[in-house]
């Protein structure tokens, strides 16, 4: 009985100390102006984000200015350069939405904080079944919070393309058919480049080959991916000699005609986009039948930050219940939720529940985040030049 006293003493003690941790950290964090880096190039992500700003100014008494980047690696490489010249604290990012390959590449340099993200109070609502502490087979190590899902996903529309293509072959026998009305964005866009890791999933002999880094059997792993798109490319937009360069130029492209297939990494864009009238009301969305490339995203906190403590009240508020549901409603932006329903209230779980979109194919792992240069590079030296 003492025994057991003396735990439970240990644990009150533990939920009070981090009670009061997270206390001083709010208390920090007031005044503070966080300069969120984050991808620019949706207006729905763009508006959410604002939203988000003026919940901080409000209710936590921080300023969020948020700095619209075309690519993440513009933010790396600034962080990068702040630490070449010896700028160990008062960093200019203070919060990046970063992905896996860009997380590898501060990681590894130690150029982020470590340990935090699992000590946000709305840690207890996240969905641990998700890839949550992993970020393209490499551990986060409690550096980057999760604040959304992704699963890559092909739009099209029923007029065009009645019978979704459920396979890299059927994709092919569409293409045949219908030359001039597929494409995919001109890597190293994200997307473009996850259309290239897809196929190489489903097409490979050696899949397990893609959990570890590239090495000497590169040729012979990737040989079926190149022979795949020598097949495809000629029957391509514009012959695939030329290739559009954003996820949102091929759903211009597709809402006007000229191509009957678009590419997302959210599953939930296409409702998003007829919601808005950005796309026609007969646009669905699908995958192939033995599952497509999924992952989570998340937010970390450089090393050299100016303002730490706001940051992480910045990532909590983005795990909030209020947040979550908010972004996963398609009239807002349709971003899946990190979060397990099931710890929610009932009432928030039955509003997350709402926005969820059902039937979503099986999520394939991301490749060893190594796999993301190594693949660019080989695709600009076969196909860039032409």
């Amino acid at each position: 009985m003492r025994f057991c006293a003396f735990l439970t003493g240990l644990l009150l003690a533990g939920s009070t100390f981090a009670a009061d941790g997270w206390q001083q950290i709010q208390q920090e964090a007031k005044g503070q102006t966080v300069w969120f880096n984050a991808w620019g190039g949706d207006p729905a992500v763009n508006q959410y984000l604002d939203w988000v700003s003026g919940e901080m100014k409000t209710h936590y008494a921080i300023t969020l200015n948020i700095v619209h980047l075309a690519d993440a690696a513009d933010a790396v490489k600034r962080i990068q350069t702040e630490d070449a010249a010896g700028r160990k604290t008062h960093g200019s990012v203070d919060l990046l939405w970063v992905n896996g390959a860009n997380f590898r590449t501060l990681k590894e340099a130690n150029l982020l904080q470590t340990g935090w993200a699992q000590t946000l109070t709305n840690w207890q609502f996240v969905d641990t079944r998700k890839p949550v502490t992993e970020d393209f087979a490499i551990s986060t190590d409690g550096a980057e919070s999760p604040w959304g899902g992704a699963q890559l996903t092909f739009i099209a529309r029923k007029a065009t393309l009645p019978a979704a293509p459920d396979s890299p072959e059927a994709l092919l026998a569409f293409a045949a058919a219908h030359p001039g009305k597929l494409s995919y964005p001109r890597p190293p866009d994200f997307t473009g480049t996850a259309f290239l890791e897809q196929l190489l999933l489903t097409l490979t002999t050696e899949p397990d080959a893609l959990k570890t880094a590239p090495n000497a059997r590169f040729a012979q792993v990737t040989a079926p991916l190149w022979q795949y798109l020598d097949r495809l490319h000629p029957l391509l937009w514009r012959k695939g000699k030329d290739f559009p360069p954003s996820p949102a130029r091929m759903d211009a492209l597709l809402a006007s005609g000229s191509l009957a297939m678009s590419l997302t990494f959210n599953p939930a864009h296409a409702r998003q986009k007829v919601a808005s009238g950005e796309l026609p009301a007969d646009s669905y969305s699908f995958g192939f039948k033995k599952g497509m490339l999924g992952n989570v995203h998340f937010v970390a906190i450089p090393a050299n930050a100016s303002a730490s403590a706001a940051a992480k009240v910045v990532a909590n508020f983005l795990l909030s219940p209020q947040a979550q549901i908010r972004k996963a409603d398609p009239a807002v932006w349709g971003d899946p939720s990190v979060l397990d329903s099931n710890k929610l209230s009932p009432d928030d779980a039955k509003k997350l529940n709402a926005h969820t979109t059902d039937g979503l194919p099986k999520m394939l792992p991301e490749p060893h985040a190594a796999w993301v240069n190594a693949l660019e590079q080989e695709w600009l030296r076969r196909y860039g030049t032409r």
